[in-house]
């Protein structure tokens, strides 16, 4: 993942945790990254990667505050590889400096597009807002419907905030009603800071330590509560799986059916280990995890160091092994531990019934919600193996599906459900 910009941005949402970033570099800092970092990066990414796909992140702050010829230079550079790889890019981005050179831009050079929406205008203002305090709601939807009018391959990345979690379907419907078809909600964690990031001048804790008791446990006043992020994922699952499977497609939905089909989690969250996910911030600077940009944890830097040396040392040092190894028993004897797999390490602070460090602030919810839509995960794991749409789901719980095992398309045709 790149910072092209670092933790520069042109928003001041409430509960941003990189925008305090700019705390840990020189006052008048240029967050831009020079073009001697950003060759050097592309390089030495694409070299390292032994996949025939290479996955470019671009994230912030907010990027496109860089203007659409910093990517034009991004593409020339990917240029050269044309033949030997195929590269892909992703674009983070708040949505507010989209225009249309932006948009005819990203879908020439096929950029996905990850853009940070809320919900309905009183909850995406809530925290959402710019410089002057003024709400970003009406800038980002001109944003997204210029991105739905060149075309362009989007998601939205709905962050849940304590308040959001209480609203879960005027969000979800919302959605729908504005034709999004890909959403990833995010919870909103976040501890009050310890003495150590005062020091540095910062006002939101760093991550837990997974090895000890975290004596600071007291959360922000918009973190979300364990129990209704459960809650809130549980409403929109329950009216998604009757209406919109196949129509609508929920990042947090597909990653628990993955688990459930037993394939290895896509996304490091809910992954067994951690450590590759690296971030290079705009000055050439590597991290373990963009929850991860604090001194002790920088691997080196990527105009004097390699690149795979660096991701090795944030495994060999404990980093990545760490996050299932210094799972609580609490979690290993958890019959979900195979979809939630202990959580971010961040928000590994809680203290768990046996009375261990390490637990994740939201194991309450993450229980709730898996364990409510295992009956679901059945369902759709049958339709699949005989040859059926998950789709067809939606007619399951309405009551007994009658299926021929293997019968495909066919079969659906010719299934019903039975009295």
């Amino acid at each position: 993942m790149a910072k092209p910009i670092g933790p520069a941005c042109n928003l001041d949402c409430a509960y941003c945790f990189y925008l305090e970033k700019q705390a840990l570099f020189d006052s008048g800092e240029n967050f831009r990254m020079s073009d001697e970092v950003l060759t050097a990066f592309i390089h030495k990414h694409v070299e390292a990667q032994p996949t025939p796909v290479v996955e470019f992140v671009w994230q912030g702050g907010e990027p496109t505050l860089l203007g659409v010829d910093f990517f034009r230079r991004v593409v020339e550079l990917q240029r050269s590889f044309a033949g030997r790889k195929i590269i892909r890019n992703s674009l983070q981005t708040n949505g507010t400096l989209l225009t249309d050179e932006w948009c005819r831009f990203l879908k020439r050079h096929h950029f996905m597009v990850g853009i940070s929406l809320d919900g309905p205008h009183e909850i995406h203002d809530r925290y959402r807002r710019n410089r002057q305090g003024q709400g970003s709601f009406d800038a980002v939807m001109r944003g997204m419907k210029l991105l739905q009018k060149h075309g362009v391959e989007y998601n939205v990345m709905a962050s849940v905030a304590r308040e959001t979690a209480r609203r879960p379907l005027e969000v979800y419907r919302f959605f729908r009603e504005q034709g999004v078809e890909f959403i990833q909600f995010v919870p909103i964690i976040e501890r009050l800071p310890a003495a150590a990031e005062r020091e540095l001048g910062l006002n939101l804790a760093g991550p837990a330590v997974l090895d000890r008791e975290e004596r600071n446990t007291e959360v922000t006043p918009w973190t979300i509560l364990p129990e209704e992020y459960g809650d809130f994922l549980i409403a929109i699952y329950e009216e998604w799986v009757r209406s919109d499977v196949g129509k609508t497609f929920i990042m947090n939905f597909e990653w628990a059916l993955n688990a459930w089909l037993g394939n290895p989690c896509p996304v490091c969250i809910h992954a067994k280990q951690c450590g590759r996910s690296v971030v290079i911030e705009h000055n050439g600077d590597l991290f373990a995890c963009d929850h991860y940009v604090y001194p002790q944890y920088k691997l080196g830097n990527i105009l004097t160091d390699d690149l795979t040396q660096m991701v090795e040392a944030s495994l060999q040092t404990g980093f990545g092994i760490g996050k299932e190894t210094a799972l609580p028993r609490w979690c290993r004897e958890c019959d979900v531990l195979k979809a939630c797999q202990g959580g971010c390490p961040k928000h590994r602070f809680a203290q768990s019934h046996y009375d261990e460090p390490g637990l994740h602030y939201l194991c309450s919810g993450y229980r709730k919600f898996f364990r409510h839509i295992r009956k679901y995960l059945r369902a759709i794991t049958t339709l699949l193996e005989n040859g059926h749409s998950a789709s067809l789901v939606m007619e399951a719980v309405k009551g007994p599906l009658v299926i021929r095992p293997g019968a495909g398309a066919a079969g659906k045709q010719n299934g019903g459900r039975a009295g």
